[in-house]
C-alpha cells in the first residue's frame, strides 16, 4: 500500500478538519496494520516542522501493562484491524485496547485466542499499545535446528542434536525458499509424513552453518543446552496468574527502582535506601532490596520446577537468551516492571556511617516500581546531567542510594575483597548477526552499587538460614591450591613482584600484589595470573566461605529467575520464616547435593557455551583481517607454541612453533618459557608481540598468528629450517644465559 506525502497529509486536514485523528487519516488513505509506523513517523515530522500541533483527547491511568503480558483477542475493527485486550490491568482508568501488528509467518488469530505480546507504548487516540505476537497461549510446537537438504518433495532436515538421528520432512510450499545445505530451523507441523519422518516447515533460514546467525544456536547444541520448554511446562506458565497481595507485607508506596542494563527484558531486583531516622545510628542507612517471588509460581514437584531445575540457569550470548523459566514468568510476572505491582522477597537492611551491617529482616511483600532504570542513565545523573527520568528521582531515590554505597565502599574496603582489574569486552552484533565492534563494557558505579547491595543482600540470606537451622546451598569459593600459588608467586618474581610466602594467605595478600603492578606493563598479566589461579566457585549443601569476596558465609538469593540456586534458597527462608507450603520440600532437602553438583555442572556448561560462542563471533570479526598486525601479550606457554591474547578484541590466538621464528625452540616446562637454540631468546608470560594475523576459523573459532616483534624487538629469521628443525648447539647468549637463571632461580625457589 502507498504511504501519502507529506503535502498530501495536509491537504487532508485542511479539507477535513474534522477528521485529524491518526485513525482517522489512516482511514482516508487505507493506510494498515504495519504501514501505520510510517504514518505515525510523517505525523511526528510534521508537528516537529511546526505545520501540525497534537492535542492530547484524553488521560491515561499511570499504571501501565509489562512488556511482555497476556492478551486476548477481541477480534477486528471494520477496517480489518486486530485487536486485544490485557488479561492482567491493575489500573483504575479504563482498560487499554491494544492493536496487534502481525508479521506474515504469525499464525492466523481469531476472536478469543489467548496470546503471549511483547508491548509497545504508542500514542494513539484509540490505543495505546501496540502488540506483537510471541506466541498464541496453548501451542507449543517443538522446534529442530539442523541442517536443509533440498529433495524433489521439498527437503529433509538433518538435526545437530548431539544424539538426535531423526530426519525430518519438510513440504514444498513449506521451505521458505531454503537452499541445500543451509542450516535452518524449523517447527514441527503434523504428524509423519508418508515417508515416516515428522512433518515440519522452515521458520527461519540462517544460511551458512559457519555464518555469524548460526554461532550461538550452534554452541547451545553442541552443549546440549535446553532452548525448547515441554508442552507442560509451557501450559502450567501460562495458567499462572498475578500473585495477590493477601498476607504479604503492602510495600507498594515505597519508591523501589530496578537498574540495569539498557537491553535487560527481566528484572529480579528492585532496591530503595534512605537515611537512618534511629537516633541510635546517626550518619546510618537504612537500605531495602526486593527480589522477584519466583517461589510463589514455580513449586516443588511441578513441571516447572523440574525444568527450571534441568537447565540450572539461564545462557546469555551475543545475540539471545536461553531463559530458565519460560517467558510468562522470567518477562512477565516474575519480572519488576515499572508501575506493574509484583510478589517479592523483601529485606530490610540496616548499616552504620561505616557501612558495617546492624541488622537486618526479610518479609514477604508485595511492590509495585516506580522506574526501570539502566546503569548508564543513572550514572550521568549522578555525575550532574539527569535525563527527564532521573531527574525527578534525584533528591528522594538516587541520591539517597549512592549514600548508602558510600558507607558500604569503607566496610568493603576493610574487607578487602579480592580486587581484580579485568575489564570485560562486548561483542556488538548488526542487525544481520555480524560483529559490528569489540569494545570495552562500560563500567561505572551505578554497576558498583548494585552489586555491593546484592552482595549485602546474599549475605544475610545466608546467615538467616544458617540461624534458622534451615538447610541450603551455599556459594563457596576455597582458596587456591598450593601449587597454584607457587606458580602465581614465580609469576609475580619474574615481573620483579613478590607474593609473601609462609603465612596463612588472605585476599588482602593478592590485593598487595595487584596494587603493585597497577599502572605498569605487568597489570593486566598479574591480574590474569590471580584469576588462574582461584579455583572454580561451586554450590554446595556445607558452609566453606567464599574465599574471593572475604566473606565467611555467602549464598545466592538475588537472581531466582536465572539462576536454580537463587530459588532454593528462597525456599529456604519460606521455610525458614513459615510463609506458606511453598517452601523446601523433604525430598528437595534429601536431594541438596546432587542439587547441588548438577547445577554446578550446568553453570560450567553454560561458560563453556558462551565462551565457544564469544571464540567463533571474534574468528568471524578476524577473518576480515587476515594478514593484518595486531598487538598483544603473551597469556600462554606450551610445548606446540604460545597463545597471545589480543588488545583490540580480547581474543586469543596462538602463534605455532613454526611462525616463531626459523630456529628450534626448547620448551622449559619449569621455568614456563621457549628458548631459542640458535638466537637465544627466552620467550615468556606476560612479553609485549606484535603478531601477524594467518588464520581465522569462524567454525572452531581458532585464531592463529605469526610472530613479527617481542618487546618491541623485532624476530630475527635466519636462512635455516623452520621451527620443528633438529636443535643446533651453539655457544650460550646472553639470553640464553638469562635463561638458565631464571631456571636455576625456579629450582632453587621449589626446594
Amino acid at each position: 500500500m502507498r504511504i501519502p506525502t507529506k503535502e498530501e497529509v495536509l491537504e487532508w486536514i485542511s479539507e477535513n478538519p474534522t477528521l485529524t485523528s491518526k485513525r482517522d487519516i489512516a482511514k482516508a488513505f487505507g493506510i494498515k496494520g504495519a504501514a501505520r509506523i510510517d504514518l505515525k513517523r510523517i505525523l511526528k515530522e510534521l508537528e516537529a516542522e511546526g505545520h501540525l500541533q497534537k492535542r492530547k483527547k484524553t488521560y491515561r491511568d499511570p499504571d501501565k501493562l509489562p512488556p511482555v503480558s497476556v492478551l486476548q483477542v477481541t477480534g477486528t475493527d471494520t477496517d480489518g484491524d486486530l485487536f486485544a485486550r490485557p488479561l492482567e490491568w491493575h489500573g483504575e482508568g479504563e482498560e487499554p485496547r491494544i492493536l496487534v501488528i502481525t508479521r506474515p509467518s504469525d499464525p492466523a488469530l481469531g476472536e478469543g485466542d489467548r496470546i503471549l505480546g511483547r508491548l509497545t507504548e504508542v500514542s494513539d487516540e484509540t490505543f495505546v499499545y501496540e502488540a506483537r505476537l510471541i506466541r498464541r497461549i496453548g501451542t507449543n510446537p517443538k522446534r529442530v535446528l539442523g541442517v536443509f537438504r533440498k529433495t524433489a518433495e521439498g527437503g529433509r532436515i538433518l538435526p545437530i542434536d548431539k544424539g538426535t538421528g531423526t530426519e525430518w520432512f519438510v513440504p514444498t510450499d513449506h521451505t521458505a525458499g531454503a537452499k541445500d545445505g543451509e542450516l535452518i530451523e524449523a517447527e514441527q507441523t503434523g504428524p509423519k509424513s508418508r515417508l515416516g519422518l515428522p512433518r515440519a516447515k522452515v521458520v527461519q533460514r540462517l544460511g551458512d552453518p559457519s555464518a555469524p546467525k548460526a554461532v550461538s544456536l550452534i554452541a547451545i547444541h553442541q552443549h546440549g543446552i535446553p532452548d525448547s520448554f515441554p508442552d507442560d511446562v509451557i501450559t502450567e506458565a501460562d495458567a499462572e496468574k498475578p500473585a495477590p497481595l493477601g498476607a504479604r507485607d503492602d510495600l507498594r508506596e515505597m519508591p523501589f527502582v530496578t537498574i540495569d542494563p539498557a537491553d535487560a527484558r527481566d528484572h529480579d531486583d528492585a532496591c530503595w535506601a534512605h537515611e537512618d531516622d534511629d537516633p541510635k545510628n546517626q550518619g546510618g542507612h537504612v537500605i531495602w532490596v526486593a527480589i522477584a517471588d519466583v517461589a510463589h509460581y514455580v513449586r516443588p514437584n511441578t513441571a516447572l520446577d523440574g525444568e527450571a531445575r534441568k537447565r540450572g540457569n539461564s545462557s546469555y550470548f551475543p545475540d539471545r537468551v536461553v531463559p530458565m523459566l519460560p517467558d510468562r514468568l522470567s518477562g512477565d510476572l516474575c519480572s519488576l516492571h515499572e508501575g506493574v505491582p509484583r510478589a517479592t522477597l523483601a529485606l530490610r537492611i540496616q548499616i552504620n556511617d561505616k557501612g558495617h551491617k546492624i541488622s537486618h529482616r526479610f518479609c514477604r511483600a508485595m511492590i509495585r516500581s516506580i522506574a526501570s532504570l539502566n546503569y548508564g542513565e543513572v550514572q550521568q545523573a549522578r555525575d550532574g546531567a539527569p535525563n527527564e527520568v532521573c531527574a525527578p528521582l534525584m533528591a528522594d531515590v538516587i541520591d539517597p542510594l549512592y549514600a548508602a554505597y558510600e558507607a558500604l565502599t569503607k566496610a568493603r574496603a576493610d574487607r578487602q575483597p579480592l580486587n581484580l582489574d579485568l575489564p570485560e569486552r562486548r561483542i556488538e552484533l548488526n542487525e544481520t548477526g555480524q560483529v559490528d565492534s569489540v569494545n570495552f563494557r562500560d563500567r561505572f558505579d551505578a554497576h558498583r552499587l548494585i552489586e555491593e547491595f546484592m552482595v549485602l543482600a546474599n549475605v544475610c540470606a545466608a546467615e538467616t538460614l544458617i540461624a534458622a537451622k534451615t538447610p541450603l546451598l551455599f556459594r563457596v569459593h576455597e582458596e587456591p591450591s598450593p601449587e597454584k600459588l607457587d606458580a602465581l608467586r614465580e609469576t609475580a618474581q619474574s615481573a620483579g613482584l613478590t607474593l609473601a610466602k609462609g603465612q596463612v594467605l588472605q585476599t588482602s595478600h593478592l590485593n598487595a600484589l595487584l596494587n603493585a603492578a597497577a599502572g605498569t606493563d605487568e597489570a593486566e598479566l598479574i591480574n590474569l595470573s590471580t584469576l588462574r589461579s582461584m579455583t572454580q566457585a561451586y554450590y554446595g549443601p556445607s558452609n566453606f566461605g567464599h574465599f574471593g569476596l572475604a566473606l565467611k558465609s555467602y549464598a545466592h538469593f538475588t537472581s531466582p529467575i536465572r539462576r536454580y540456586a537463587d530459588l532454593i534458597v528462597h525456599r529456604a527462608l519460606i521455610s525458614a520464616h513459615g510463609w506458606g507450603n511453598d517452601g523446601l520440600s523433604p525430598e528437595a532437602i534429601e536431594n541438596l547435593e546432587n542439587t547441588a553438583t548438577h547445577i554446578s555442572d550446568t553453570e560450567r556448561r553454560s561458560m563453556l557455551a558462551e565462551r565457544d560462542t564469544s571464540d567463533r563471533y571474534l574468528a568471524a570479526y578476524l577473518s576480515e583481517r587476515i594478514g593484518n598486525e595486531f598487538s598483544g601479550r603473551i597469556s600462554g606457554i606450551a610445548k606446540f607454541g604460545v597463545f597471545v591474547k589480543l588488545d583490540e578484541t580480547g581474543a586469543d590466538g596462538l602463534i605455532p612453533m613454526r611462525e616463531l621464528g626459523r630456529e628450534y625452540f626448547q620448551f622449559d616446562r619449569e621455568a614456563n618459557i621457549l628458548v631459542g637454540s640458535d638466537s637465544g631468546i627466552v620467550i615468556g608470560l606476560g612479553q609485549r608481540v606484535t603478531a601477524r594475523l594467518t588464520e581465522a576459523a569462524p567454525v572452531t573459532g581458532g585464531v592463529a598468528l605469526e610472530l613479527i616483534s617481542l618487546d618491541g624487538e623485532p624476530v630475527k629469521r635466519s636462512s635455516g629450517g623452520r621451527g620443528k628443525g633438529r636443535p643446533v648447539r651453539r655457544k650460550a647468549t646472553k639470553a640464553k644465559r638469562k635463561a638458565d637463571k631464571i631456571k636455576r632461580k625456579v629450582t632453587r625457589q621449589r626446594r
